[in-house]
């Protein structure tokens, strides 16, 4: 028989080519010529075309020990704990904000009461830009997108009745991180919780504004200094804080392919890098806590390549450019979130198999902590019960499938190692031409990260719109009638009471204190003293997160974005 034939020659050694061969012409064509494949192109999500078969020849350069190690070993490939998820879980951290302090602080309790496992802070934009719920500039978007903190005592609510020493805290906050961190700080001292013991992470990561979101309030050499004062702050005083989490989540959302979201991310990481050694700090002493954040996309074997490729070229990176030589130095930690861009307000219910895919990823991918949307993100914050079933996922993939129970299942596979070995190479062929035009900083100003992005999302949207990407319910398999399913919204009263709060507040403080506190971090600002010991100062004496903004506004002054088409 053909089939035996071809098994036969595959079998002997050094007969690989000639195995291929004979495969392709005594038993694929046959098959071909009675059942042709389908005539769609087959790529991944990125557009990277897929091979109908990936045999060793795909992975003949591939050099086991150096290329891919063993976990918990440079390069960290396969991960960056020895036993990854046989010794700990990853910390599901279930993204969640809206309303006031209080609204939000039941949300994390009721999830926490459900098996999660770390808080993950959405705020709302006035707190993202630096405005006071009562500012001008905030009415209508108080508590909107997430939860409105103006003050201390907002804070202190926030996080009532969740043990600091023990929960993770992470914070999605990046013009404003140092203030929001302040805070978390005066309320653990406040509680007898010291420093030492708080863990959690302020994401910080004002570059990504820039490029793909647009949360930024400085100009960014100034906004990089406030990034770096961090670093050196928590390097002494918050040990096991992580001060930035890098972040590429934005930038897939806005449309970048997945070498892309690698080597825009790891080129803003550079740049982080190169700006804390500029200002005199030694690598080996911030870079172990640096962590990152990446988007879990729908192609699950192009996005668990892209986990493996991040860590392989962030580790290379580190040793060979900036000769970290402590290991942590070279592991990159990572959250991941499920894409709240692939979500569909069309049959929302296919959402949680959508995320239940990109979560496998994710986990397959050796991601520390993770969020998994809800299904009715498309159309809202998510309820309560969405959020549940969204955690509910995370938990039937920690004790249920079995992804868990091995390190790097996939590690191997021709196909997975090909893929990640091709989106480490297109990812440092970006970054050497973000080199070449003199940094991150330097590519953004020029909008070559920001024209990259948006021709990707482009060439995606006219694939949709084309019908050679399929997307569920949107463009193939679509339902006559609208989905009904419960919607949150947020009470427009609340944003008064919201107000009423803050103004009380500023009428209970030591009015004296608070505006000295303020000169302290004007003072600050303008000069080259870490700005983080007098932001916290003023926290704690009562300045507002707005009246810190605009100190610090009133000597940086504000960056005004040009348009790149």
């Amino acid at each position: 028989m053909p089939t035996d034939r071809a098994r036969e020659r595959s079998a002997r050694p050094g007969s690989a080519a000639a195995g291929r061969e004979a495969w392709e012409r005594e038993v694929l064509q046959p098959f071909l010529e009675r059942s042709p494949e389908r005539d769609e192109p087959f790529t991944t999500s990125s557009g990277v075309p897929v091979e109908r078969l990936y045999t060793p020849a795909d992975v003949a350069g591939l050099d086991p020990e150096a290329d891919l190690g063993y976990p918990g070993a440079f390069p960290y490939t396969r991960g960056v704990y020895p036993t990854m998820y046989r010794g700990r879980l990853w910390t599901m951290r279930q993204y969640a904000g809206f309303g006031t302090a209080a609204e939000s602080n039941r949300r994390y309790r009721y999830l926490l009461e459900r098996g999660q496992t770390g808080l993950s802070v959405a705020f709302d934009l006035c707190t993202q830009i630096g405005y006071d719920s009562d500012h001008v500039l905030a009415r209508g978007e108080v508590g909107k997108v997430g939860v409105a903190i103006a003050t201390l005592e907002d804070m202190e609510t926030l996080l009532e009745g969740i043990p600091l020493e023990r929960v993770s805290t992470s914070m999605t906050i990046n013009a404003t991180a140092s203030i929001l961190l302040g805070m978390v700080l005066v309320v653990a001292r406040r509680r007898g919780v010291p420093w030492t013991a708080l863990r959690g992470t302020v994401q910080n990561d004002i570059l990504k504004e820039y490029i793909a979101r647009g949360t930024y309030i400085y100009p960014p050499a100034q906004s990089m200094r406030l990034v770096t004062d961090m670093f050196a702050f928590c390097a002494h005083e918050v040990p096991e804080w992580n001060p930035i989490s890098i972040s590429g989540y934005h930038i897939r959302e806005a449309g970048s392919t997945a070498a892309q979201e690698v080597a825009f991310t790891l080129a803003d990481g550079i740049a982080y890098v190169q700006a804390a050694l500029d200002a005199g700090q030694d690598v080996d002493h911030f870079a172990g806590r640096l962590s990152f954040f990446f988007n879990a996309h729908n192609d699950l074997l192009e996005e668990v390549a892209k986990f493996r490729a991040a860590r392989r070229l962030w580790a290379r990176l580190m040793r060979q450019r900036f000769g970290a030589r402590r290991p942590e130095s070279c592991q990159l930690r990572f959250h991941a979130q499920t894409s709240g861009a692939s979500l569909t307000a069309q049959q929302p219910e296919n959402n949680v198999v959508r995320v239940t895919v990109q979560a496998l990823a994710a986990v397959l991918g050796g991601a520390q902590s993770l969020h998994t949307n809800g299904m009715d993100e498309a159309l809202a914050l998510p309820t309560e019960d969405a959020a549940r079933i969204a955690l509910r996922t995370q938990q039937i993939l920690a004790y249920e499938s079995g992804v868990a129970q091995t390190v790097d299942p996939l590690g191997g596979s021709y196909a997975i190692e090909s893929l990640t070995h091709q989106i480490e190479k297109e990812a440092q062929q970006l970054l050497e031409r973000v080199e070449a035009m003199g940094g991150m900083v330097k590519a953004i100003e020029r909008g070559f990260v920001q024209r990259e992005i948006q021709e990707a999302a482009y060439t995606l949207q006219r694939q949709i719109e084309a019908e050679t990407r399929v997307v569920v319910g949107v463009n193939r398999f679509r339902e006559e009638s609208p989905a009904r399913i419960p919607i949150l919204r947020v009470d427009p009263a609340l944003e008064r009471a919201q107000v009423k709060r803050l103004q009380a507040f500023r009428a209970r403080r030591d009015g004296a204190a608070a505006k000295a506190s303020l000169e302290a971090v004007r003072r600050a600002a303008a000069g080259t003293e870490n700005l983080m010991p007098p932001i916290v100062d003023a926290v704690e004496k009562g300045a507002t997160l707005g009246e810190i903004s605009d100190e610090l506004r009133s000597v940086f002054g504000e960056h005004r974005a040009d348009v790149t088409i």
